[in-house]
C-alpha cells in the first residue's frame, strides 16, 4: 500500500514527505451535556445564550458557541470579555491533525518553542510555558506531548487568567475538551492512515448508550511515526473510556480514565551559524541514536458530578489524579565551529539525561446561579480548589574524554554516532506542592450592558529538598486575583467589551520542581492584561473578532547592583498587539478560520535575562493563520490552509533569527459512500524551506518539506 501511494503521490507532486493526518469522529461541540441543560434552562427565563449564535451540530462546523471555560458557568463565547480561539473537531479532522502542538500552528497570537523535543511548550501572548495546559478545565501541567484522539475541541484562551485557572496563566491558558460517552443512537467509527515515509495509525471510537440512564464510550489510537529527519522513530498508544450516567431527572456523573504511552525519538534540531539556522544540514541530525529517546507514561483518572437544584441553581464537582512518569536523554548541539575558515566545519554537542515522576489530585466545587432581581440578570459563581502535587526530579550530565570535559566537537559528517561518555549527578530533587483556591465571580447583565467581577485567593504552599545542594526549602505565597469586564451589547449578536485581569507565577517556576535560597524567599511573578475587543456574528454560521491589548509582566528577578550575584524584583516585559478572527460559513458549504495578530514584544526593565530594550524571544511580529474547506458536492470537497510568521529571534540572546516563512497546506475529500470517507492531506505544497521553532540559538528546528497522507475513515 505505501509504495502505491508513492507512486500516486509521486505524479502529481514529485516529491513527498511525512504528514500527519487525525481520524476523528465528528460529535457535538459541548464539553459536559449538564451545562448545556443549565443554558436552556437559563434561556428559557431570558435570552442569555442568544439563539443566533448556537451552533446547529453538523459537520463541517468551524465556530463555536460555548464560552463556558472562560468563566465557568453557561455563557456564549460572545460574551466571554476576552479573545478566545476554539478549534473544533471537525477543523481539526479536516486539517489532518492528531496532536496538540500541530493544532496550535494556527492560532494566532501562539507561537511554538520546541520542547527539547520530548514536549509541549508554546509562547503565548509572548509568555512561554510549560504548564498551562487544562483537559475539561483542570491543569495538566507534566511536560509531554499531548495528542487529540480524545478530545472534542481544543480552547485557547488569551491573556492572564488566574480567576479561571489559578497560577500560572499569564499570556493565557490551552484547554482541551473531551469527548463524553452521549445518549441516543450508537455511533462508531474506525480509520486509518499512511505517509509516505511509511508512518501509520490506526483510530477507533465507539460510542454505546447501554441504556437510558447509561452511555459508554471508548477511544483509541495506535501510531508509529517517521519523518524527513535522518534518525527519527516511535510509537504511540493511547486509550480512552468514558461513562456517562443519568442517577436521577437532575443528577449526571461523567467519569473517564486515559492511558497514554509515548516512545520516540528525541530530536534536538540544529545549531546555528552566522545569526541563523545552519543551512544545508535540514535532514542531519545531531545526537546519538541510541541514547536520543523520550518515554512517557500516563494515567488519567477523572470523575464529575453534576446536580440542578432547580432552573436557578446548579452545583458541579469535579476530582482528577493524574500519574505521570517521564525519561529522556540526549546528545545536544550547542554550537559550530569553523576551524579558522568561513565556512562551518565542526559541531560542538552536549548531552544529560532527566526523569520525573509526579502525582497530581485536584478537586474542584462550582456552584452557579441564574436568576433575576427586578429588571437585572445575574449569574453568580462561588468555586473552590484544592490540589496536591508530589514530584520527583533527577538530571545527569554527560562527560565525554574520560569524564574531562561536559562537551566534545566532531565534524559535521560525524553528528550521527554512539558517543562515549559517562554520567555525573547533576540535579536531583523531591518536592511537595498544596493549593487552596477560592473564587466569586458575578455576571450582571443589565439589558444593552453586562458587567463581570470576579476575584479568586490561592495559597501555594511548597516544600522541596534539592538532594544535590541538601537544601531544604520552602515558602508559602497567598494572592489575591481580581478580573474585571464589561460589554456592551447593542444587539444579541454583537458585543464590545473592555477588560482587566491579573495572574501570578511563584518564582520556583512553572513546573515548580525546586526552591533555591533565593527564589525561596523572593515574591511571585505578576502578569497584568488589559484588553478591548469586539464580537460579531453576522449569521447563526459565522463570528467575526477583533481585540486588542497589553500584557505586562512584572516582578521578574533582576541583577541587584548593590550586591553581585543576588537578585532583585525590578524587572519587566510588555507585549501589546491586537488579533483578529473570523471562523464559520459565510456562505453555504465553505468553512472558514482566519486569524492575524501583531505583536509587539520587549524587556522593558532589565532582567537577569536580558537588559531593556530586547526583543522578547520567540514572538513573531506579524502571524497569519488561515484555512477553509469548500465542498463542492455532497461528496467532494477540497481544502486549503496558510501559516506566516514573520522573523522571530530564537532567544532572548538577539543573536540567532529564525527567518519568516509562508507555508502552504491542502487536502482533498471524498464522501465514496454514506459511511467510508477519503482524505489526502498535503503539508507544505509549495515545499517551503522553514524553521519553524527553536529551544535557544542552537536548538532549531527545521520544518517538514513537503509531504502527505492518505487516510480512510468509516463511520456505522
Amino acid at each position: 500500500m505505501q509504495i502505491n501511494l508513492n507512486r500516486v503521490v509521486r505524479e502529481f507532486v514529485i516529491r513527498t514527505t511525512a504528514a500527519r493526518f487525525a481520524l476523528l469522529a465528528s460529535v457535538a461541540a459541548l464539553p459536559a451535556p449538564a451545562l448545556a441543560n443549565v443554558a436552556a434552562e437559563a434561556e428559557a427565563q431570558r435570552d442569555y445564550l442568544p439563539s443566533n449564535i448556537i451552533v446547529t451540530g453538523e459537520r463541517d462546523t468551524y465556530v463555536n458557541e460555548d464560552g463556558s471555560t472562560g468563566t465557568k458557568t453557561p455563557t456564549p463565547i460572545i460574551d466571554v470579555p476576552q479573545a478566545v480561539t476554539v478549534i473544533t473537531a471537525d477543523q481539526l479532522e479536516d486539517q489532518g491533525v492528531t496532536t496538540l502542538n500541530d493544532a496550535l500552528r494556527f492560532v494566532p497570537g501562539v507561537s511554538l518553542e520546541t520542547g527539547e523535543g520530548h514536549r509541549d511548550e508554546v509562547f503565548i501572548r509572548g509568555q512561554e510555558t510549560t504548564a498551562d495546559f487544562y483537559i475539561d478545565g483542570l491543569r495538566d501541567d507534566a511536560e509531554y506531548y499531548r495528542p487529540l484522539y480524545n478530545v472534542e475541541r481544543v480552547e485557547v484562551l488569551k491573556g492572564a487568567n488566574a480567576l479561571i485557572f489559578g497560577r500560572g496563566a499569564g499570556g493565557g491558558a490551552i484547554n482541551r475538551v473531551s469527548k463524553t460517552a452521549e445518549f441516543g443512537m450508537p455511533e462508531y467509527s474506525v480509520g486509518a492512515q499512511v505517509d509516505t515515509f511509511g508512518a501509520f495509525a490506526f483510530t477507533g471510537d465507539a460510542n454505546l448508550p447501554a441504556s437510558e440512564s447509561l452511555a459508554v464510550r471508548l477511544t483509541g489510537t495506535y501510531e508509529e511515526f517517521d519523518n524527513h529527519r535522518d534518525v527519527y522513530d516511535g510509537r504511540f498508544f493511547g486509550i480512552s473510556p468514558t461513562v456517562t450516567a443519568n442517577l436521577g431527572p437532575d443528577t449526571r456523573l461523567y467519569a473517564y480514565y486515559t492511558y497514554d504511552n509515548d516512545e520516540r525519538v528525541v530530536d534536538r534540531g540544529l545549531p546555528s551559524f552566522d545569526g541563523g539556522p545552519l543551512r544545508g544540514y535540514d535532514e542531519t541530525f545531531f545526537g546519538d541514536p541510541d541514547y536520543n529517546f523520550s518515554d512517557v507514561e500516563v494515567h488519567v483518572a477523572r470523575t464529575r458530578l453534576e446536580h440542578d437544584f432547580s432552573g436557578a441553581w446548579s452545583l458541579n464537582a469535579s476530582l482528577m489524579f493524574a500519574d505521570y512518569a517521564k525519561f529522556y536523554s540526549n546528545i545536544v548541539p550547542s554550537g559550530v565551529g569553523t576551524g579558522g575558515g568561513t565556512t562551518p566545519t565542526t559541531a560542538t554537542l552536549s548531552g544529560y539525561e532527566s526523569g520525573t515522576d509526579r502525582q497530581n489530585l485536584i478537586g474542584q466545587v462550582n456552584l452557579v446561579g441564574q436568576f433575576d432581581t427586578g429588571s437585572l440578570g445575574h449569574t453568580l459563581l462561588l468555586g473552590v480548589e484544592a490540589g496536591t502535587q508530589d514530584t520527583d526530579a533527577v538530571r545527569n550530565r554527560a562527560l565525554f574524554n574520560n569524564g574531562a570535559d561536559t562537551s566534545i566537537t566532531v565534524s559535521l559528517d560525524q553528528t550521527a554516532q554512539d558517543f562515549a561518555f559517562t554520567l555525573e549527578p547533576q540535579r536531583a530533587s523531591t518536592s511537595e506542592l498544596t493549593t487552596l483556591s477560592f473564587y466569586a465571580q458575578e455576571q450582571l447583565d443589565i439589558g444593552i450592558l453586562q458587567l463581570v467581577a470576579g476575584v479568586r485567593y490561592d495559597r501555594f504552599d511548597l516544600e522541596s529538598t534539592d538532594l544535590i545542594a541538601s537544601f531544604d526549602g520552602a515558602r508559602v505565597d497567598e494572592r489575591w486575583s481580581p478580573r474585571f469586564g464589561a460589554i456592551l451589547k447593542p444587539q444579541d449578536n454583537l458585543s464590545i467589551y473592555a477588560s482587566y485581569a491579573e495572574s501570578f507565577l511563584p518564582q520556583s517556576g512553572n513546573q515548580f520542581t525546586v526552591l533555591s535560597q533565593q527564589s525561596e524567599s523572593l515574591e511571585p511573578e505578576t502578569f497584568e492584561n488589559i484588553e478591548a475587543g469586539v464580537k460579531y456574528a453576522p449569521h447563526p454560521e459565522l463570528l467575526l473578532t477583533a481585540a486588542i491589548f497589553r500584557l505586562t509582566r512584572s516582578n521578574t528577578t533582576a541583577p541587584d547592583p548593590a550586591n553581585p550575584g543576588l537578585v532583585i524584583l525590578a524587572g519587566e516585559s510588555e507585549v501589546e498587539g491586537f488579533e483578529l478572527g473570523l471562523t464559520g460559513e459565510p456562505v453555504s458549504g465553505l468553512s472558514l478560520s482566519l486569524g492575524y495578530a501583531y505583536l509587539d514584544g520587549e524587556i522593558t526593565s532589565t532582567t537577569t535575562g536580558a537588559a531593556a530594550g530586547t526583543t522578547l524571544q520567540q514572538v513573531p511580529e506579524h502571524q497569519v493563520t488561515a484555512w477553509a474547506r469548500y465542498d463542492v458536492t455532497d461528496r467532494i470537497g477540497f481544502g486549503a490552509g496558510l501559516t506566516h510568521l514573520s522573523e522571530q529571534f530564537a532567544s532572548m540572546s538577539n543573536d540567532v533569527v529564525l527567518p519568516s516563512y509562508t507555508r502552504v497546506d491542502a487536502a482533498v475529500f471524498f464522501e465514496a459512500t454514506d459511511t467510508l470517507s477519503l482524505q489526502l492531506n498535503v503539508e507544505n505544497l509549495f515545499n517551503e524551506e522553514y524553521y519553524p521553532s527553536a529551544h535557544g540559538d542552537n536548538n532549531i528546528q527545521p520544518g517538514a518539506p513537503l509531504n502527505a497522507s492518505l487516510g480512510a475513515r468509516l463511520r456505522f
